[in-house]
């Protein structure tokens, strides 16, 4: 089986830490993002997953050459000159996606985290016989999002509606697919939207089906959900495999001193807590230092290489790479 990653632009909503790496190679509870779905797709089969990207691809592959050896599945780009949307890419990567074998592919959006249960959504659609299966989730305030109302017993889609105003379904789109090669015949090369255009068509001829995404779920694009991302992540690490996680002085690759506390937080590698420093609902960069007795809070998020000094607060403060905060920043505010 083959997959797809739509691994999409700039990463602008997680800057300032994707101006040091594409936004995929943001790491996520100690590995790259986009590794984990990596790994959960070599787990059900797939052999080739094909990333459709539109920036920085040679970084991208450098980087992936390693773990293509490692997890012995074959990496490779499929680059946009221009940007196509959620569906284009599909379009761009025909030849890579189709094999001659009738067997579906898999669709990914690079941001979404959950339990990826990619084996059970293989049975799904192999039990129903339509064209594509979506996989959804169940989200508390749904008039945000495209809601999908589907058959409850049979999961067929019978439409969409984007950002209800009233109450019609709590199920939204989790940005993970298994498609039949014959949905490749219903897009053009051009930019063209997969959940506006391709669904709402493949669901009119009644084709489309959804299933319910057990456990977490959460697009982590930015940076109060990539914390809320983190803590679910977390919960379900404890729920199913909690020998993975951590007990006691096992920390390896930053430093943390005596009578720091952390909560709510991503410390990246290389980084320096000095004693007594608070940090909680926040993001500090790689190879960055925080000062003794200094408090960051609220969302802050410190860029690569960036020194906090001793007894500095930092409230909600997104600071770019290589900088030195040596005053406090009582409000949000960008340091360039």
């Amino acid at each position: 089986m083959k997959a797809l990653i739509l691994v999409g632009g700039f990463g602008t909503r997680l800057r300032p830490l994707t101006l040091s790496v594409p936004k995929p190679l943001v790491d996520f509870a100690n590995k790259p993002m986009i590794l984990h779905q990596i790994e959960a797709l070599k787990d059900v089969g797939v052999t080739e997953v094909i990333l459709a990207i539109n920036y920085q691809p040679e970084v991208m592959i450098n980087f992936l050459k390693d773990f293509e050896s490692k997890l012995d599945i074959k990496i490779t780009c499929s680059r946009e000159t221009e940007p196509l949307g959620t569906a284009g890419p599909l379009a761009l990567a025909r030849d890579k996606l189709i094999d001659g074998s009738s067997e579906p592919f898999f669709v990914l959006n690079s941001d979404v985290i959950s339990e990826y249960p990619l084996l059970e959504l293989i049975q799904f659609h192999k039990s129903h016989g339509g064209e594509a299966t979506i996989m959804v989730t169940k989200v508390d305030e749904p008039s945000k999002y495209g809601v999908v109302i589907m058959d409850e017993e049979t999961g067929k889609v019978e439409r969409f509606v984007e950002k209800p105003k009233i109450f019609v379904g709590n199920k939204i789109n989790a940005g993970i697919y298994l498609l039949n090669p014959s949905v490749l015949d219903r897009i053009e090369l051009k930019p063209t939207s997969i959940e506006k255009e391709i669904f709402p068509e493949i669901a009119a001829d009644q084709k489309l089906y959804a299933m319910v995404l057990p456990g977490f779920w959460m697009d982590i694009g930015q940076p109060k959900d990539y914390i809320t991302g983190l803590r679910l992540y977390l919960d379900s690490l404890r729920k199913k495999s909690a020998d993975k996680l951590a007990v006691g002085a096992h920390i390896e690759g930053s430093v943390v001193e005596s009578g720091v506390r952390l909560s709510r937080c991503t410390v990246m590698q290389g980084v320096r807590i000095k004693r007594h420093a608070c940090i909680s609902s926040s993001i500090i960069g790689w190879h960055s230092t925080v000062g003794k007795w200094a408090r960051i809070e609220d969302m802050s998020i410190l860029g690569e290489d960036v020194h906090v000094c001793d007894e500095v607060y930092c409230n909600g403060v997104v600071v770019l790479p290589h900088k030195e905060i040596k005053s406090s920043i009582l409000k949000p505010e960008i340091v360039m």
